[in-house]
């Protein structure tokens, strides 16, 4: 298989992560009705791993599709928007910080920082076309998210460079 085709299947498979961590554990939260869970480090390893756009792909339509099986219509369309905003920036910041020299972790660690911003923003100015300022109810849970999302990416990193194939992939990013 070549490394391109390799991708094409890392990106179906870290969207179909993204929806099944997403999913998976729901911890509600008050005011809008949504939910804390782990779908974040996923998102943001997405963008790490396999780029910009693949990234933005697997990121944006796995995490929306969790949002569609789990009945949150309304914000399809904005998850697709906001998670792939992570993965792309969490892909950029990386392939930054790893190109100067920087200890890759410091990527990884600035990839879940832009999660906790764009998250917390972007949903809450969603929200607030919704519910007006009750919108603020949710900015604690989307930063407990945000911060759970960066230490599961942190913990998963090393295992994830482990795997060959993702190890060239990266190898592959950074020339």
């Amino acid at each position: 298989m070549n490394l391109n085709t390799k991708k094409l299947v890392l990106t179906a498979l870290f969207a179909a992560l993204c929806c099944v961590a997403t999913m998976s554990i729901r911890i509600p939260t008050p005011g809008t009705g949504g939910y804390i869970h782990p779908g974040d480090a996923i998102v943001i390893l997405s963008g790490i791993v396999l780029g910009p756009l693949y990234g933005f792909l697997a990121a944006g339509i796995g995490s929306c599709m969790s949002d569609l099986l789990g009945g949150y219509l309304t914000y399809v369309p904005v998850t697709l928007l906001i998670k792939g905003l992570v993965a792309i920036t969490s892909a950029f910041v990386y392939r930054k910080l790893s190109s100067t020299g920087k200890h890759p972790y410091a990527g990884v660690a600035a990839g879940g920082i832009l999660d906790i911003i764009l998250v917390s923003g972007g949903y809450f100015i969603f929200e607030y076309f919704l519910y007006g300022a009750g919108a603020a109810a949710s900015i604690p849970a989307n930063l407990i998210q945000g911060v759970s999302g960066l230490i599961l990416a942190l913990i998963l990193y090393p295992l994830l460079t482990a795997v060959p194939d993702v190890r060239r992939i990266l190898a592959a990013r950074q020339v």
